[in-house]
């Protein structure tokens, strides 16, 4: 099993940067992928950004540009965000998948983007 724990979120103006950390414990040495989606009410999770252990990553088009995810250590994986719209206002959760296709996920963290 792993456990995630996110921190980071908060209220910023349009324009503005955040960055979100994802602390992974447990069997860290079985995380294939390991990234970010975000959800509003009323709609499903969707992708923002992922990294695979070979280290290919995948944004999401919305963020292309202005989100950055780095893998900074084995049990760390960070999301700077820059340039904030009120669009990316959601709660963000990490997410990992590991070789055994079984997925976790973290308990979220709202991300606010208003003036």
């Amino acid at each position: 099993q792993v456990q995630l724990v996110e921190s980071g979120g908060g209220l910023v103006q349009p324009g503005g940067s955040l960055r979100l950390s994802c602390a992974a414990s447990g069997s860290i040495g079985s995380i294939y992928a390991i990234g970010w989606y975000r959800q509003t009410p009323g709609k499903g999770r969707e992708l923002v950004a992922t990294i695979t252990n070979p280290g290919a990553i995948k944004y999401a088009d919305s963020v292309k540009g202005r989100f950055t995810i780095s893998r900074d250590n084995a049990k760390t994986v960070s999301l700077q965000m820059n340039s904030l719209k009120p669009e990316d206002t959601a709660v963000y959760y990490c997410n990992t998948v590991l070789y055994g296709a079984q997925t976790y996920w973290g308990q979220g963290t709202q991300v606010t983007v208003s003036s």
